[in-house]
């Protein structure tokens, strides 16, 4: 393996290796849907589990990854092994996701206690396994390469993959699995198809997780091997953690992520709620909704690296997260105003269909700049510090995206008891002044913590000059490293 002082590779890296590290991000997409989509609809309005239960065995899961994700980060920056520093953790995750995500889905019979218990039990285990995949995946990203532009395309792959991954299972569970019967008019209110999704969406995972990871094993001997072990007493390392999580651009970073996730885990945690409830949509529309948005994950694949290049990671990603607030919250609030289509009109629902794909794209570039932001914040700490810890600042982020689907749906059950909705009650049957609540409750919502993530966003500084410099400084302390003493010239 290559120096703990050396720098990352600045080469393009090929196709293969950029597809292999992307595929794994399907794991985390299935999950992240399931959870974020579906699964507050499925515990709550299918199996009549409260939705602050729910949401409360979600956060008590969340907590967990507090400690559980910077300490994976952390064993991982530092482990020593013939599988390199990631891949060990990548390899073990594989079989308790999937088959931790298939029981999720197949609840035994138990009363609304022990269906909480239940809940809580497998979401620890779900979120734990997929870190132990997600937090050192996410962090070859930059040992991969340390260049400013190719680290924009290796992770566009990665959430296009994800994306992809999500929408797939999406797309078949709404426009196949979750069908009405004769006891369900409203196929995603059928437990039946439920189960089948579950064991469709852990085998996906299964296989993601070991293909990405063998597809990348043949470049674990160019990667960084950890630096000579030390004897540290637990103070000594909390105190390095602690410093080298302490670089502004990156707790701005995180503040600004920990924003715009919470309102998009509210979306995302509402968005089945608004189909069925606000807009009245089938399943199989649903389903289509779903398939349209997969043009939004191949045109964010080439797009964000090209407008990272012309207009930089920050503003980019500033600019996309303001078009995806306004593009996606404009017909609810139109609707609102009593300037929109009625439901069951054609007009409805091929608004909807354009704005979510528009909507979405946004959405993904402006997260892919954020994960390439992280990716950046690497050599900065480095040179400040001495410590490479890729690890520790992408399982912050790690985390970060877990708390889209746990504080997301804290947010949404709140919401939910606020508006009124009565469990297992059809669309047809629910009033409007519940309806009309919801969009007045959920929009100036949205919109603040929005413009939260956004305005943070301003306090990164790392440009691509910046990084540039900061490289050099790092190449100039390895060669001083390498030669610390100067030659001099015998004159003999």
């Amino acid at each position: 393996m290559t120096s703990a002082a050396a720098p990352a590779p600045e080469g393009r890296l090929d196709r293969s290796t950029r597809i292999f590290y992307g595929l794994g991000s399907i794991a985390f997409g299935v999950k992240d849907n399931g959870f974020s989509f579906m699964l507050m609809l499925f515990y709550n309005q299918v199996l009549g589990v409260p939705a602050s239960l729910v949401a409360l065995a979600l956060l008590t899961a969340l907590l967990f990854d507090a400690v559980i994700d910077p300490l994976i980060g952390h064993v991982s920056d530092n482990l020593r092994s013939p599988w390199g520093r990631r891949h060990p953790f990548m390899y073990a995750a594989a079989l308790p996701v999937a088959v931790s995500y298939a029981a999720l889905w197949n609840p035994p019979d138990l009363s609304q206690e022990g269906m909480f218990v239940y809940l809580t039990v497998l979401a620890i285990v779900i979120r734990t396994f997929v870190a132990f995949y997600e937090v050192p995946s996410s962090a070859l990203a930059a040992e991969f390469t340390s260049s400013y532009d190719d680290r924009s395309v290796l992770l566009s792959y990665r959430f296009f993959f994800a994306w992809v991954g999500g929408l797939s299972i999406q797309a078949l569970a709404f426009g196949v699995l979750l069908r009405p019967d004769a006891n369900h008019a409203v196929g995603q209110l059928n437990p039946e198809g439920y189960g089948r999704y579950g064991l469709i969406a852990s085998l996906i995972m299964l296989v993601a997780i070991v293909v990405s990871a063998a597809g990348t094993h043949r470049r674990i001997p160019s990667l960084r091997s950890p630096p000579a072990k030390q004897a540290k007493t637990l103070g000594q390392t909390l105190a390095e953690v602690r410093e080298t999580l302490n670089n502004r651009s990156f707790l701005f970073l995180l503040a600004s992520s920990i924003a715009t996730a919470l309102a998009g885990g509210l979306v995302a945690s509402m968005n089945g709620y608004f189909n069925t409830f606000f807009w009245e949509f089938s399943a199989a529309q649903i389903s289509v909704i779903t398939l349209g948005v997969f043009v939004s994950a191949f045109v964010a694949l080439p797009s964000a690296p090209l407008l990272s290049r012309r207009f930089g990671k920050k503003h980019t990603a500033m600019l996309l997260s303001l078009l995806s607030l306004a593009i996606g919250l404009g017909p609810v609030l139109l609707r609102l105003a009593g300037l929109f289509p009625p439901n069951g009109s054609p007009e409805l629902f091929a608004i909807l269909f354009t704005t979510s794909i528009v909507g979405v794209t946004c959405g993904i570039i402006a997260s892919t700049m954020g994960a390439s932001m992280i990716a950046d914040v690497v050599e900065e700490a480095e040179l400040k510090t001495g410590r490479r810890s890729e690890g520790l600042f992408f399982a912050a982020s790690a985390f970060v995206g877990k708390s889209v689907s746990g504080f997301g749906i804290l947010a949404a059950a709140i919401l939910i008891d606020a508006i009124g909705l009565t469990p297992g009650v059809a669309p047809a049957d629910t009033s409007p002044e519940v309806i009309q609540r919801m969009g007045a409750l959920y929009s100036p919502v949205i919109i603040g913590l929005y413009l939260a993530g956004i305005a943070l966003l301003a306090g990164y500084r790392i440009s691509r000059e910046s990084h540039a410099a900061t490289l050099r400084a790092l190449a100039a302390d390895a060669e001083e490293a390498a030669h610390p003493f100067p030659v001099k010239e015998d004159r003999g």
